[in-house]
């Protein structure tokens, strides 16, 4: 990226986001964001009268609604509509106002249920989609077709990451659409300080997670928008990356180490009632790898800082 050049960070409040936007800051001077109050990326005219009036010429599309498990399975609708919507106008308006290059966010749960394991890039739409998130999974499925819809019909510039399980401050401690270690941390911390015996957690624990500390994400896709172009090559095509540690964790060895990091001293009660999601999601970060990035923080240290920003912060987090 040119170092002047003006650099729009979409979704700039949120976990990813907030992260993205601190990490450009340290090296490029020219940044842009939006607020809600400032206009809703849902709304086509708004997005585009944006673009017209700050002409970015890079564009992070960091902006989505996200949840955990309970939230995408009782708020399908929701998770499809919204994020279709902002990344349509965001994706479109990036076209029709030239920004150069647009670097847009998805998940890992674009994979098969089922996927073999590490799931590697080619590994997109060979299977059916874990149930509790396929809305969610589908919106971003469209997402990184839409880019390369358009770099194919109008010669853009646009890639997409597909980053694993994320954590890190700024996380959402919100129970009821948190994701699995803000919840974990937050449920340990209240049973800590109100001296409780027990903790329950949803599931079995058995499955596995990959999990990335937001700060290292955020220095991964700097990294990328400087190194990474799209292949039109129809033969290998390559339009999206995996960002992740490429190391699993199983859900139970994660709630020790989070019980570790707190200090809670009571127990754990699994409830295998409630879902586990997909049994295992790790990524293939070859492709990263090869172009020089690696994740450099640790799971233990990442959950210490973690925890940190969550005891400062804990009287204004979102919960």
């Amino acid at each position: 990226m040119e170092q002047n050049a003006k650099i729009y960070v979409a979704g700039h409040r949120g976990l990813v986001g907030s992260a993205i936007e601190r990490r450009v800051r340290r090296d490029y001077p020219n940044i842009v964001t939006s607020d809600v109050a400032d206009f809703d990326l849902t709304d086509p005219r708004a997005t585009d009268a944006f673009f017209a009036r700050e002409k970015p010429v890079y564009v992070f599309l960091a902006a989505a609604k996200v949840g955990g498990i309970k939230a995408n399975d009782t708020y399908p609708a929701d998770f499809i509509r919204i994020n279709l919507q902002i990344q349509t106008n965001v994706i479109d308006a990036s076209y029709r106002h030239g920004v150069q290059k647009l670097l847009f966010l998805g998940s890992s749960c674009i994979y098969p249920k089922h996927c073999d394991q590490p799931m590697r890039e080619e590994h997109l739409l060979t299977g059916k989609l874990e149930p509790t998130n396929d809305a969610y999974a589908i919106a971003k499925i469209a997402g990184i077709l839409m880019c390369k819809a358009y770099n194919r019909q109008h010669g853009t510039s646009f890639v997409a990451a597909m980053p694993t399980n994320l954590y890190g401050p700024g996380d959402n401690f919100d129970l009821e659409s948190s994701h699995v270690v803000p919840a974990m941390m937050r449920k340990l911390h209240e049973a800590k300080v109100a001296g409780a015996p027990s903790v329950e957690l949803w599931g079995t624990g058995t499955p596995q997670r990959e999990l990335l500390f937001v700060e290292d994400l955020a220095d991964a896709l700097v990294f990328v928008m400087n190194h990474f172009e799209a292949s039109l090559d129809r033969e290998d095509e390559k339009m999206f990356l995996n960002i992740g540690t490429g190391v699993d964790v199983r859900i139970r060895e994660l709630a020790q180490l989070v019980q570790q990091t707190v200090g809670y001293q009571g127990s754990i009660a699994w409830n295998p009632a409630m879902p586990d999601g997909t049994p295992r999601k790790l990524l293939d970060v070859s492709r990263l790898a090869a172009l020089g990035w690696k994740a450099p923080t640790s799971l233990e240290n990442g959950l210490k800082k973690t925890y940190a920003w969550f005891l400062e912060n804990e009287g204004t987090l979102r919960r």
